[in-house]
């Protein structure tokens, strides 16, 4: 009996294999979208950014309005049509008076480490962030991985904060606009 075997790319698969009947052009889709995923909310960084912006669009903290969460209290999406570019990404706001106060004083609004992930940084990494997951801490506004490793950020911030600004000191020099 002869054993047919089907190459795929780099590699190749006996009927056995639980892809075996699954086409080409399914492979392909699978690993696009796999791909596409890992690129999405909540991933890794691309170590050049200096500014965790969208994969497509270049927009910063995926379109929420920076200044929403000082006047708001709350994180609120900008309007695609109310935007300020600034360090290589542009940032989206509620209202054209908030985008005025960030255009006058953008460091005091903008998320710390660039907009990522204030705990990974701690750690010495980037990752992305849920813009709902949040917190202002003496008047700085830090960005959380999701909203389930919120509780775990707020236990440890406080060491976070010195960890993470001690990281971004020598993490900031290698990133790009």
């Amino acid at each position: 009996m002869e054993l047919r075997t089907e190459e795929f790319g780099d590699f190749n698969m006996t009927p056995g294999h639980p892809l075996y009947h699954v086409g080409k052009r399914v492979l392909l889709v699978i690993f696009l979208v796999a791909g596409f995923a890992a690129v999405g909310p909540g991933s890794a960084a691309k170590a050049e950014d200096r500014i965790n912006k969208t994969f497509f669009g270049g927009t910063a903290i995926d379109g929420y309005d920076p200044v929403g969460y000082f006047t708001m209290g709350r994180a609120v999406k900008g309007a695609s049509d109310i935007t300020h570019d600034w360090l290589g990404a542009r940032w989206q706001f509620a209202n054209a008076e908030h985008r005025k106060m960030f255009m006058n004083d953008p460091a005091k609004y903008a998320p710390q480490y660039g907009g990522y992930c204030a705990e990974a940084v701690s750690r010495g990494s980037l990752f992305g962030t849920d813009p709902e997951a949040w917190s202002i801490v003496d008047g700085r506004l830090y960005l959380i991985y999701s909203k389930n490793t919120r509780s775990h950020w707020e236990a440890i911030r406080d060491v976070a904060i010195i960890k993470a600004n001690a990281n971004w000191r020598d993490m900031e020099p290698k990133l790009t606009n």
